[in-house]
């Protein structure tokens, strides 16, 4: 038994989107909360951004919608596809019955420090920067905390629960030993920026041609964009020159050809390298992982920050009445994975199936060269197939919501 008095209630390694929001609902909830990130800030580019109606309907249900929605963002209800300049009709989100039915594009820095400014009105909510966690803290065959490397140098924290929430290559799940099942992606992705010009609102995300496959999300002064390579695939594309990945990118979105000339080295080009994977085990006595540290996602669908909300959210759900009880069971951190488990591998299976059935194909050159593939197409003929497809991106399988007699 740890009899060793702990430092809060509830420790959580990692300032992403599992872990702020964690720690926002437990210190809601009246825990003492500490989140640890080991960045100085949250502004890195390239991150997730797309804020599906699942997740703005948590912020909906904690009464933080209309406040959220003050930080800079775009909105999108239609999706689409273009394919060589033809718009193809994907998802229309504008039926869904919830109170935002649209995906909101803010970049992760503004979701992250408006989390943080909303969770530091908690008197029982504390967020270290610049603080990363290097171990765990074990006593008695539990985790009780972790180490963390600071400013000030080493410093212990012990907690009655310890999250790991510090993304996909999680020094803590390292750390704790929990087996990870591999999934793997064929494909990788390119990010670079491009000026935002005066071109009109697209609506379209997904931008197609033969062998190119390129995502377009509008920030507003630019736009972010996402180049679809196989896996590996970025020396030879670099070897064929800058111009050759331009002229690609203008003949699937001609909307951003006019732009393409700021585009000056390949400096200016990130490789984000694409992982699917899932624990086998959650969670350790003591030790729960949440978010991509439990499940990395496919960028297919923007739905990787989603499913990690949807995680903390069912984690302070299932948790808090627990913590209130008493100590953490090691059945009682298992519900977690029991019941997010589904939503994860149906969520991986269709993205293994969209990467190796049709992304995988289509950037190979693969299929038809004048029209688009079959079931880029499906959707544009079938209108209760738009909804049914919106439904599955901007909710998801078995959508989270918080309990309102726990968070105030």
């Amino acid at each position: 038994m740890n009899t060793t008095p702990h430092d809060c209630d509830v420790l959580i390694a990692g300032g992403g989107p599992a872990g702020m929001i964690a720690g926002l609902l437990f210190s809601r909830a009246g825990f003492k909360t500490i989140v640890a990130e080991k960045h100085a800030d949250f502004l890195r580019d390239f991150r997730g951004d797309t804020v599906h109606p699942s997740t703005l309907e948590i912020f909906n249900r904690l009464g933080l919608l209309e406040s959220f929605l003050q930080r800079p963002h775009q909105k999108l209800s239609q999706i689409g596809v273009r394919w060589r300049g033809e718009l193809l009709a994907a998802a229309d989100l504008s039926r869904l019955k919830v109170a935002a039915p649209y995906v909101a594009f803010m970049p992760q820095w503004e979701f992250l420090d408006y989390v943080a400014d909303t969770a530091r009105e908690s008197p029982h909510f504390e967020l270290l920067m610049r603080a990363e966690a290097q171990g765990l803290i074990e006593d008695g065959g539990k985790v009780a905390g972790l180490r963390l490397a600071t400013p000030q140098g080493p410093r212990d924290i012990r907690a009655r629960l310890t999250i790991a929430a510090d993304g996909r290559g999680s020094v803590v799940r390292a750390a704790a030993g929990l087996p990870l099942k591999v999934l793997g992606a064929p494909v990788d992705v390119l990010w670079f920026a491009l000026p935002r010009g005066t071109a009109p609102v697209q609506d379209s995300l997904i931008n197609a041609a033969p062998g190119t496959l390129v995502v377009t999300i509008d920030r507003g002064s630019y736009w972010q964009c996402a180049f679809v390579i196989d896996k590996g695939g970025r020396a030879p594309l670099e070897a064929a020159g800058l111009d050759t990945l331009k002229a690609r990118v203008a003949e699937a979105a001609p909307h951003v050809a006019s732009e393409l000339g700021a585009l000056k080295s390949w400096d200016e080009i990130k490789l984000l390298s694409v992982a699917v994977d899932r624990l086998e085990r959650w969670s350790r006595p003591g030790l729960l992982a949440l978010g991509d540290a439990a499940h990395a996602m496919s960028p297919i669908g923007g739905v990787g920050i989603n499913l990690a909300v949807q995680d903390a959210v069912a984690a302070a759900n299932l948790l808090v009445p627990k913590l209130r009880a008493g100590e953490l069971s090691a059945d009682d951190l298992d519900l977690v994975r029991r019941r997010r488990l589904w939503p994860t591998r149906a969520t991986q299976f269709v993205q293994v199936q969209i990467q190796n059935r049709l992304l995988a194909p289509l950037i190979a050159g693969k299929g038809p060269a004048q029209s688009p593939p079959l079931p880029m197409r499906l959707a544009g003929w079938f209108p209760p197939l738009r909804r049914a497809l919106a439904r599955a991106v901007g909710l998801g399988v078995r959508p989270e919501l918080p309990d309102p007699s726990l968070f105030g």
